[in-house]
């Protein structure tokens, strides 16, 4: 009996502590050629809005924000942060995520796609 709780124990813990997590680190050099996807409509510099925002300092900032860019109401109104958590989900698919978004782009299906780009943006200070 105690054989069989350590042995489960171990594999509880292991199974804990090695699991990736949800949003694990993407690699920012992948990242800068996924943006290429993106920068058609997306510009990297501060302030430089295109046909979308300049998603320079994007991750951490209140959606629909970004300074000199008109949102779209559906956007105005998401009232959320682009946390890692809602980039993912978002770029997965961004008219799911948000109905209404004038956002044209289908989406990064690849987790590993969009764990890179988010890396690449977060890197962007």
């Amino acid at each position: 009996m105690k054989f069989s709780r350590i042995v489960f124990i171990g594999l509880f813990t292991a199974a804990t502590f090695s699991t990736s997590p949800a949003f694990a680190e993407g690699d920012v050099k992948a990242g800068k050629r996924v943006f290429n996807k993106c920068k058609a409509c997306h510009d990297i510099r501060p302030g430089k809005n295109k046909i979308g925002p300049s998603l320079h300092g994007v991750v951490g900032r209140k959606a629909g924000t970004a300074p000199g860019y008109r949102y779209s109401p559906a956007l105005k109104k998401a009232d959320l942060t682009w946390t890692e958590e809602n980039l993912h989900k978002y770029l997965e698919n961004p008219r799911k995520m948000i109905r209404g978004t004038r956002m044209a782009f289908a989406g990064l299906r690849s987790k590993k796609e969009r764990d890179d780009v988010i890396a690449y943006l977060k890197s962007l200070k």
